[in-house]
Parts: structure tokens; sequence; C-alpha cells
């Protein structure tokens, strides 16, 4: 049987006085599912939404990832290698299960301006399958994440971005986007949120 993946929190959010990070960020994924009707497929509460800290505090790099927890078409299992395989299935506190893991890595997505951390935001949620069965929406052709193009794919997130703002995304909910990394926790105090471990491949004895 299938461990749960454990979830934690940078601190202790019960007593942390700060910015809890990744429950804001929830509530602005909401209202951008809420108001976009080609997400209106996506179920934030199957979505756990993380951070990591990035090891260097760089501009460039990884700023988010959308991590599937099922394979192509929603299977639970995949081959590999002559092997069988699953992932490491992961749990909220109420116990349902996650479809995604949607991670934030920071300070560096912190320290984007603000349009293109939009754009980010939407950029990961567009990966997220018509079908929310855990797996990834897939273009035709090789390069299924991002089409032919990652450019293109981005300009189209931002286009996305506009609209949501121009349907009335509230800034109370986006505002915090608006701030460096320095500049939310000098206003705020110390930044803490939901941290999650990469899920690992299982060996399965599932036969095809």
């Amino acid at each position: 049987m299938d461990g749960p993946l454990p979830a934690s929190r940078l601190d202790d959010a019960s007593s942390a006085t700060g910015f809890y990070f990744t429950d804001h960020m929830r509530r602005l994924c909401a209202d951008i599912c809420s108001r976009l009707p080609e997400l209106d497929h996506i179920d934030l509460d199957r979505i756990a939404i993380a951070f990591c800290q990035a090891r260097k505090r760089v501009a460039h790099g990884m700023y988010a990832s959308l991590t599937p927890m099922r394979f192509e078409g929603g299977s639970l299992h995949t081959r590999r290698q002559g092997g069988s395989f699953t992932v490491q299935r992961l749990y909220s506190s109420n116990g349902t299960e996650m479809l995604y893991i949607l991670s934030f890595y920071l300070p560096r997505f912190q320290d984007c301006c603000f349009h293109e951390k939009l754009v980010t935001i939407l950029h990961e949620l567009w990966h997220i399958g018509p079908n929310f069965d855990g797996d990834l929406r897939r273009h035709p052709g090789r390069c299924y994440a991002h089409t032919h193009s990652e450019k293109e794919y981005d300009a189209r997130m931002r286009e996305h971005v506009d609209r949501w703002l121009t349907l009335g995304g509230p800034d109370d909910l986006c505002g915090f986007l608006r701030y460096s990394f320095d500049e939310l926790q000098q206003r705020f105090g110390p930044i803490y949120g939901d941290k999650i471990s990469h899920p690992k491949l299982i060996p399965s004895s599932y036969s095809h």
C-alpha cells in the first residue's frame, strides 16, 4: 500500500505572525479559475499549493512548477525500463487525495515583476488537463506540454492575464504580487507556507 506524502510548513501557522504565502496564493488561484471559463474544470480542493526555497537568489531558474500525480490518461501506473511504477500519494488533512502539486520557488518567484508573476501562475494552471484526472494538458506533437513554441504559449498566457484583470481581478487578492520578496517581508513579517516533498515513483505489481 502506498504511503502518504508528508506535507509541512516552514513555520507553525497556528502561532506564526507574518505572511502565509500559500494560503494567499490559493485564494488568488481560485479567483482566476472562477473568472476564466477555460479553467473552470479545476478543483482547487484537489490541488496542493506549496513553496520551495530556491537554492540561489538569482533571477534565472525555475519560478514555479506543476507536478501531476497521475500518468497519461489519468492512469495510476506507468511502465519504465521494463517495470511497472506508481506515484506516491498525497492527501489533505481531511483525507482528500491531491491530483496535482503547484509549487512556487521563493524568493525567485516573488522577485519577478507583477505581470510576469501572473503569467507564471496562468502558465502552470493551464498545464492542468481538461479532464482534471491528474494528468497534464497534452498538446499535439512531441512538445506536448508547451506546444511547438513555449514563447507562443506564454504569449497566450499573457492574453489570459489581461482578460482576468479586465474581468475585475481584485487587487486585494493579487496585491501581494506587487511586492518583491524583501518588500513583502518588510511589510508583513516572516513569509511562511506549506512545503511538500517531491513525490517518489514506487515499484508496482500492476501489469498491463
